[in-house]
């Protein structure tokens, strides 16, 4: 009778322990791993290492590869937020107003989200490699006769184009549940004022949107400094490193040169990198919406 007294109340936890004990074994206990590693010289190989201190972590700041790397990540990262930011409330402001074939257009819109991100890089790889060069041709482009992203001028912008092609997708949806959250009467208030199209937005539509703006940066910050699939299906890094992120610098390091504690340093710094970036966003956020 106790048993089932107890299962009658208890049962639930259940259902909470199952997630929190596969959180423990397939994230917190590899990140501690993760961590002590970096203090080791281990190649993955074998079960030899030997600790090493804070070697790897003053090696890093000498590794002309994570210098460059860093470089392209910030700069993608910064680009990429501005990007969803920007065109996320442009889309998401035509999608609000009430025409036909808006419930299309938004369906239209949200689809890149739901592609796998390896599948759309190996799919613009070859529209970048055969696509676009024979509609140059075609054309008489000089600028698409070229492979974008194996030039290294080209690309960055080439990059960032699929990934902003992409990405987004979520932050219209968001940005366009948040204009969709503002009442009518407001909006209809604004009018009856004389209030146009420009000071409503700056005025109204941008208060209501913090939150959403808050959320879509956190989104394309932790999407850019942890780039790694679509980098990897499109360009592979390249051309001469131009495209290497800090996470495919992390599996370069540890699966290429089996260098499985250098490797966790870097992404230890990656995660430092993260979290203090996301503390400084979240404080700022909070005095803006307050």
């Amino acid at each position: 009778m106790k048993v089932k007294e107890f299962l009658n109340v208890k049962w639930a936890y259940l259902f909470v322990l199952v997630p929190i004990l596969l959180q423990i074994i397939f994230f917190y206990i590899p990140m501690l791993e993760g961590f002590f590693y970096s203090f080791t010289d281990w190649t993955g190989l074998t079960s030899n290492y030997e600790m090493i201190g804070f070697e790897n972590y003053i090696n890093i700041f000498g590794d002309q590869k994570f210098m460059k790397s860093i470089g392209f990540t910030l700069s993608f990262t910064t680009a990429l937020i501005i990007g969803e930011v920007l065109i996320g409330i442009l889309v998401a402001r035509l999608l609000n107003r009430k025409a036909k074939g808006v419930s299309f257009f938004r369906t239209a819109y949200f689809f890149p989200a739901v592609l796998s991100t390896v599948t759309l890089g190996l799919i613009f790889k070859q529209i970048f490699n055969y696509g676009l060069p024979q509609i140059g041709e075609l054309l008489q482009i000089e600028f698409l006769q070229q492979n974008l992203i194996a030039n290294e001028q080209t690309v960055f912008w080439g990059v960032l184009f699929v990934a902003l092609w992409q990405g987004v997708a979520m932050p219209i949806i968001i940005f366009l549940a948040g204009l969709q959250s503002i009442p009518d009467d407001i909006m209809e208030a604004a009018g009856i004022d004389g209030a146009n199209n420009r000071q409503k937005f700056w005025h109204i539509e941008l208060p209501y949107l913090l939150p959403s703006l808050s959320m879509v940066f956190i989104m394309a910050l932790k999407s850019g400094l942890t780039a790694f699939d679509l980098i990897y299906a499109l360009t592979g890094g390249g051309p001469n490193n131009e495209t290497t992120t800090l996470g495919l610098l992390v599996y370069d390091y540890a699966f290429k040169n089996n260098q499985y504690g250098y490797a966790n340093a870097i992404a230890v710094v990656l995660f430092i990198i993260i979290v203090v970036v996301s503390v400084i966003q979240i404080r700022i956020s909070k005095r803006f919406e307050a």
